[in-house]
């Protein structure tokens, strides 16, 4: 944990905060904080800033806190990803709010498995859970916007040629396509597909809508590989 985040209702006054259940403990068997001990703390969606523990003990901590910066700059992009199976769901929702995703859309494909969309990964608050895991990597405070997309056809169709325009839309896919860019600097839509990537109609409609394929080379990545190697590599 890098940075401490705080819920709105966690705050008994204006800059104070009681702490319990998860974080307590990291508090207690990580950091080992003690009285006095400075950490940083940021509040969920706010500013980000600094706090001292005035008691902590194995029931509550308490932190007067000062909320003084602004959060990171997101990236200036919108990542559209093929639903992945549920265990790397996970993971992928923390690298995304780790590496300052402002906006993921689950979309589905013709190779994700119909059982995915039941999964309870996909509620609400278990997303927030994963998210929240992935601010605190990164040292950030901003939820990123979840969005589900059951349908693919529709989407590609009705919603995606909006979303690309006055972007650099793109697509991973392997086979004969340039190389992904590197360090691009206006906003990028960015599509991945399936484990098994994209089927050729889907890359023909991602296409229509303006994104067009780019590789990363011989190698095929997982998923979860792929969205941080072409993150790191476009920004």
């Amino acid at each position: 944990m890098n940075l401490l985040l705080l819920e709105t209702d966690d705050f008994v006054s204006v800059d104070e905060v009681v702490l319990q259940g998860r974080r307590l403990q990291h508090l207690n068997e990580v950091h080992r904080a003690t009285q006095g001990d400075t950490l940083r703390v940021g509040q969920v969606n706010g500013r980000m800033g600094k706090g001292q523990v005035i008691e902590i003990n194995d029931r509550h901590a308490r932190l007067s806190v000062s909320l003084d910066q602004l959060p990171p700059p997101k990236l200036p992009l919108a990542l559209i990803l093929a639903l992945p199976r549920p265990k790397m769901l996970r993971r992928i929702l923390q690298n995304v709010a780790a590496m300052g995703v402002p906006r993921l859309i689950l979309l589905n494909s013709y190779r994700v498995e119909k059982s995915f969309w039941q999964t309870p990964f996909l509620e609400p608050d278990a997303t927030r859970e994963q998210l929240l895991l992935g601010l605190e990597q990164g040292r950030d405070t901003v939820l990123p916007e979840i969005i589900i997309e059951q349908r693919f056809k529709p989407f590609a169709e009705d919603r995606l040629p909006e979303l690309t325009c006055e972007t650099l839309g793109l697509v991973g896919h392997p086979g004969p396509y340039a190389a992904c860019p590197r360090a691009v600097t206006g906003p990028v839509t960015l599509a991945i597909g399936p484990e098994g990537g994209w089927i050729p109609y889907e890359i023909e409609k991602l296409q229509e809508a303006g994104l067009q394929p780019v590789q990363l080379g011989e190698r095929i990545l997982r998923v979860e590989n792929a969205v941080t190697a072409l993150l790191a590599r476009l920004f």
